[in-house]
Formats: C-alpha cells, structure tokens, sequence
C-alpha cells in the first residue's frame, strides 16, 4: 500500500472542496443571513488539513495501484462526510449536535436525502443552499469531477474511476482518456443542471427555488428548501405545483439513465441508444407498470381520485424508484401495501451509470434472465442457454459477481435492521430506514417518515454507514474488511 501517495491525493481533495464552500459564503454575504463566518472557518480548516496532508508527500511521484485507489475512495467519502459538517456544526442555525452535522452532511454527499433538521423554511439561505450543493457534488462524485485536474498534477485517475463509478461493469471508459471522462460527464451532468434550472424557474419558482431543487433533481438527491418539499409547491396557488412536479418527474428520469447513453446523445446525437439498451427499455417499462399500479391502488382505496390519483401516483413512482426522494403527500398516510410496494421499488433504482441508488436496473436484469435461464435448464438439463444483453453474452464471472453482490446486499439489510430495532425503533421505522439508506433514498415510514431526528445518535451512525456502503455500492468499502486487502 502505498501511503505516501494516498495521503498527497487526500490532501490534493480536500484542498479542492474547500473551495466549495466559497459559494454559500456569497450567498450568505448577499443575503446578510449571518452564517458567513461558519463557512470562513470551514474552509479554512478544510484548507489547512489538505495542506498538511499533502506538503510531506508533494514530491511522491509513485504510481497508484487498484487497492491505493479503493482506500482513497472509501477515506475520501468518509473524511469528506466529517469534513463536510462543519458548517452546521459551525453555524448557529440549525443548532444541531455533532453526530447529527455529520448524519446531514453523509446523506447530502451520498444523495440519499434522509434529514434531521426541522423548520427548513426558517433556515438560512446560505444553508439551504449547502445542503442542494453537498447533493449535487455527490451525485457526479466528486472524485470524478476531481480527475479532470488529477491527470494535470502527474497523478494517474482510471483506478478511483473504478472504484468511484457506479454499475456493475466499472471498467469501460466512454473516452480513451479518464480525464477527458470526467470533463464529458461532468458536462452532460451540468447541462441537465442548468436545463432543470431554467425549467423550474419558467414554471415559477424563485430562482434560489430553481437553483437548490436543480441540484437536488439531476443529482436524484431529494434534499429541498421546504419542510414539504415538492408539496409546498403544490399546496401553494401562486405555484404551478403539476407543472414543477411534471418537470421533477421528466429530469428525474432522464437523470436515471446510463450517463453513457447521454454522451451518445449529446456528443454523438445518436438518440438510438436509448431505445436500443436493454437496461433503458427495463427502466421504462417498469416506470409505467408501476406508476400504473401505484395510481389504480391509490384510486381503489379512495387516498386520491382522478387527476389528482394520476399526479402523486406517477410523482412518487417515478421519486421512490430512482432514489430520488422528493415527496409531495405524506406517504404514511397512504395505504400501507403501496407505501411498501414503493420502498421495494427503490432496491431497483436507476440505471448503471447513473447518479441513482438501489442495486440497479442492469444487475436485476442480469439476475432475472440468470434465473430464467436455470428454470429452462430444467426442463432441457443439456441446453447451452447464454445470458445476453444489448446483444452481448454476458460473462459467467460477471453474472455470478452479481449474485455475490446480490447476497452481500441482502446480508448487510438485515443485519443492519436487527442492529436498528436493538437500538429501540419498531420494525417498519427499522426496515424502512435501512432501505431508505442503504438504497440512497430518503424518506422511509413510521418514525422517520418526516424525519430521522428520533433515531438514536448510534442509530444514527449506524445509518451513515449505510449511506456510504449504498454509494460505494458494498464491495469498495467491505473489500477494507478483507484481510487479504492488507496483504503485501
């Protein structure tokens, strides 16, 4: 292991995600909503750490191998979910503990959404806008957006993309280049930012409105500037709340697709691909089949009625299966069947390659045709039957990768919940937390369908953990637990 070259790269990030909080330092100087020193103490201590870490080993020209980019990648998210509390540690409002600072900041940075702050209209502006930017950074990772310079300090990047990057085949590069990867993701990932934005803003959201919720949307964070979230927007007449939820809806899904089939479309302009990619045909279809389900439930058992059924039924669908996390009703008033259809939904996620949680559409395809395929084999104990997909046999170490990573997934659930009920919680606040959590989500049922400002402070920690192994998709951070990791 070579830890010269892992604590320079540390130090190189953390010095670049100092500058990150220069701009809630200018919203809160333009709005005088007194949390300006919180953010100058931030980054003055970011800065100094990422110096300190990076001076003893800035002459370190060693070569980074896998298991150095595993380590930086699991170190760096764990650091930055620390580091990034500072400012509501710092700050007088939200008057929050320690462990709840870091439980925000580990949910902001993982996209998952899940809050233990109340009263966020009353927030600062400046705060508010922390909160939308931790999503937005997460969600293309912020070791990704740091490979565009990494190339350019001498430092080799394909190892943290693959260990970074989501889905389950990691090691296809969409340019012969990682760091003209990143520049061509970054920019999909910041025209869909400023295309939401200004849809938000026409439909007739304030601009800081536009901005926050645009960060939150394209990163499929579900972090808003209201207690309400998208709701406010439709409980209020001087919004047009269907339309924003409409526009919610389209970037949400859009931002659920393989970012690879955006390069196609936005450098290639071949919009083929999106038709053509299996993964992108099962997301489609399952959107509609449940958003079809979840409507008629809603109707049959009279929560909603027509337009309206219509509306929050596709809204929630569409929120819940990507990971997004947004509501826009209180789902645990809803009938408990499909309140829990949704939450399963969430285990699917988004595509690979996307800024989604859950296991993801591509690994449940694969695992589905593998069953399917074992069912033939029953019936035909000879037959050769390959799994294919987008018209490609699909590698038996692939396809049994999946299933271990199928099986860890649903290890770690449960043992995770039996850890959340010894800590006092009722089975459906336990289960729903760690699916919301585990899955990248948010909002979960009973006691932390608001919030999880009940959960006890170990629970707490217990569910960042959960954020972080959801993000890094289990392996990157379990293979730390492996022994032979560590061996020379």
């Amino acid at each position: 292991m070579n830890y010269g070259v892992i604590l320079k790269v540390l130090g190189i990030l953390l010095m670049l995600f100092s500058t990150t909080y220069l701009l809630p330092l200018v919203v809160s100087l333009f709005h005088h909503d007194g949390s300006s020193a919180a953010f100058v103490w931030s980054l003055i201590i970011t800065m100094t750490l990422g110096v300190l870490l990076w001076i003893p080993f800035s002459t370190n020209r060693n070569e980074m191998r896998s298991r150095d980019g595993f380590l930086i990648t699991v170190l760096f998210w764990v650091v930055l979910g620390v580091i990034g509390a500072l400012p509501f540690v710092l700050s007088t409002e939200p008057h929050i503990s320690v462990v709840d600072s870091i439980f925000e900041s580990v949910s902001g940075l993982t996209t998952t959404g899940a809050t233990v702050i109340t009263h966020l209209d009353e927030l600062p502006k400046s705060i508010l806008f922390y909160r939308q930017m931790l999503q937005w950074m997460g969600g293309i990772g912020i070791i990704v957006i740091a490979l565009a310079i990494l190339p350019m300090l001498g430092i080799g990047g394909m190892q943290l993309y693959r260990a970074e990057v989501p889905g389950p085949v990691k090691d296809n590069k969409l340019t012969p280049r990682i760091g003209e990867t990143a520049k061509v993701l970054f920019f999909i990932y910041l025209v869909l930012t400023v295309a939401c934005a200004v849809a938000y803003k026409l439909a007739g959201m304030t601009a800081f409105d536009a901005v926050g919720h645009s960060f939150s949307t394209v990163a499929i964070g579900g972090f808003s500037t209201h207690d309400a979230s998208m709701g406010y927007f439709l409980a209020n007449p001087q919004y047009n709340g269907e339309l924003i939820m409409g526009i919610c809806v389209f970037f949400t899904v859009i931002s659920g697709l393989n970012f690879g089939l955006h390069y196609y479309a936005f450098v290639r302009k071949a919009l083929g691909h999106y038709v053509k990619d299996n993964e992108a045909r099962v997301y489609f279809l399952l959107l509609a089949g449940s958003s079809i389900f979840v409507v008629l439930g809603l109707m049959i058992a009279g929560r909603f009625a027509g337009s309206d059924a219509a509306l929050q039924g596709i809204f929630h669908t569409v929120s819940i299966m990507t990971t997004a996390g947004f509501t826009a009703s209180d789902l645990s008033s809803w009938p408990e069947h499909i309140a829990f259809f949704l939450l399963f939904l969430s285990f699917f996620g988004a595509c690979a390659a996307s800024t989604g949680g859950g296991i993801k559409i591509g690994r449940m395809v694969i695992l589905a045709r593998q069953t399917l395929r074992e069912i033939a084999r029953l019936i035909h104990p000879s037959a050769v039957i390959p799994i294919k997909v987008n018209q490609r046999t699909v590698d038996a170490r692939i396809a049994d990768a999946i299933w271990g990573f199928f099986g860890a997934y649903l290890i770690v659930f449960y043992a995770t919940v039996l850890v959340l009920l010894a800590t006092g919680l009722d089975y459906v606040s336990a289960w729903s937390a760690v699916a919301a959590t585990l899955n990248n989500l948010g909002p979960g049922l009973g006691e932390v369908a608001a919030n999880y400002s009940s959960v006890s402070w170990f629970g707490k920690l217990v569910l960042c953990f959960a954020m972080i192994l959801g993000r890094l998709e289990l392996f990157t951070l379990i293979v730390l637990f492996v022994p032979m990791f560590w061996r020379k």
